[in-house]
């Protein structure tokens, strides 16, 4: 096989995950919504925002990150 510069791509199969949310946190994730269609002039269902939230937050976990080095053990 050749060697190039690009590494093989990783599985980007979506994966489901079905969770239940406190009302409070319903409640807020539509707030959040609102908040994003005023930013950006366009509506997004919550179902698609969850993804980018969750991945935002686990990127400016600096505690996370550094566990989760691979010498962690955590990966």
């Amino acid at each position: 096989m050749a060697e190039i510069k690009l590494a093989r791509l990783p599985d980007r199969t979506p994966v489901k995950l079905t969770i239940m949310l406190l009302p409070e946190l319903h409640d807020a994730l539509n707030d959040y919504a609102r908040v994003y269609a005023q930013a950006y002039g366009c509506e997004e269902p919550v179902a698609e925002l969850v993804p980018a939230i969750l991945q935002a937050f686990l990127e400016s976990d600096r505690g996370f990150a550094k566990m989760r080095k691979p010498t962690s053990g955590l990966t």
